[in-house]
């Protein structure tokens, strides 16, 4: 096992290799100025010009792609454009609030989605089956900006129960803490105030990302719950005598867990990319806020290091659900 994560986290440095070389060949395929942008509408020659030497955009574009690259081996993914500080600087600073987000959703879909369909094949054809159908079938039915903008408008704006969006309330003092996670946080400064904020800003962003991918969850659980309980091992349970939670949970739901870890593993990638949106929709200050504001100022170092953030935890993410299978069906070996 262990010679298999460090083969696959050898391939690592190629991949960011290759996910470099296409980042900036398309991000340079933009016609667009980046300098004329920060320089403004009424900059003259010189002054974009100027603009263009601070940041390098002046160099021909295989040698911009070298610096780049030099940069990046040293862990410094360069200047960003619009905030003028190192990118990996910014990274650090937002991407906390990503993961606390992303880490939330996916926690909230597998303690939802998981059991919803275990019992929904349980009691196939019945009241709960079918309600978990058509709350499926609406999930996969409707994009994420759709709930975004639903649960504004039903929490925030009509029952007014929560903030419409941000991080944390502008009365309260953000905790000061090694993870930049809030909620952690403010539970280990005993701050009560700050931890009760935090909760309150985090729960709209959260169930809408939890709702963009709990309806292919609860279905994958419940195809894959119903295809282990034909098998001819469930029957030989019974048969012994062994109590339904036991034949249910112990010999039913491990061997139907690995399609359901392997859903999960790809969807963190579309949690990746639907944190985008959300962030934008909530105002929540993180990764996808950030490149968002990236992409429409051109600012190229800030693009790929977001980039490169994601193919990094998506790779990341992917190796820990190979190890996993190995956890969930002792047949596996690597």
């Amino acid at each position: 096992m262990a010679r298999y994560i460090l083969r696959r986290l050898a391939l690592l440095p190629l991949l960011l290799l290759g996910v470099s070389l296409l980042l900036f060949v398309i991000t340079h395929l933009i016609p667009a100025d980046p300098a004329k942008l920060i320089a403004g509408p009424h900059a003259g020659p010189e002054q974009i010009a100027e603009v263009r030497r601070v940041f390098g955009l002046e160099r021909p574009l295989p040698q911009q792609y070298l610096v780049f690259l030099a940069g990046l081996a040293r862990g410094d993914l360069g200047t960003s454009i619009q905030t003028n500080r190192a990118v990996a600087a910014d990274l650090r600073e937002y991407f906390p609030a990503t993961f606390e987000l992303t880490a939330t959703a996916m926690v909230a879909t597998i303690l939802i989605g998981v059991p919803l369909g275990v019992v929904a094949a349980i009691r196939r054809g019945g009241l709960i089956d079918l309600t978990a159908q058509l709350l499926s079938l609406s999930g996969l039915s409707f994009p994420i900006f759709f709930f975004g903008l639903l649960m504004q408008l039903l929490f925030s704006r009509w029952l007014g129960w929560l903030p419409l969006g941000g991080r944390i309330g502008s009365d309260v003092t953000a905790p000061a803490g090694p993870t930049g996670l809030y909620v952690l946080d403010a539970l280990a400064a005993g701050d009560v105030a700050a931890l009760a904020s935090a909760l309150q800003y985090l729960v709209l962003p959260a169930l809408t990302l939890t709702l963009a991918v709990l309806a292919l969850v609860v279905r994958m659980t419940r195809s894959s719950m119903l295809e282990v309980l034909s098998q001819d091992f469930i029957r030989t349970a019974r048969a012994k005598g062994l109590v339904s939670r036991t034949v249910y949970l112990r010999h039913g739901l491990r061997n139907a867990l690995i399609p359901v870890v392997t859903v999960m593993g790809l969807f963190s990638g579309g949690l990746l990319g639907g944190v985008f949106l959300v962030e934008l929709i909530f105002a929540w200050p993180g990764v996808g806020l950030y490149s968002v504001d990236a992409i429409l100022a051109l600012d190229y170092p800030a693009i790929m290091g977001t980039a490169l953030l994601v193919t990094v935890v998506y790779i990341l993410v992917s190796l820990l659900v190979d190890v996993a299978y190995a956890f969930l069906d002792p047949r596996i070996r690597y």
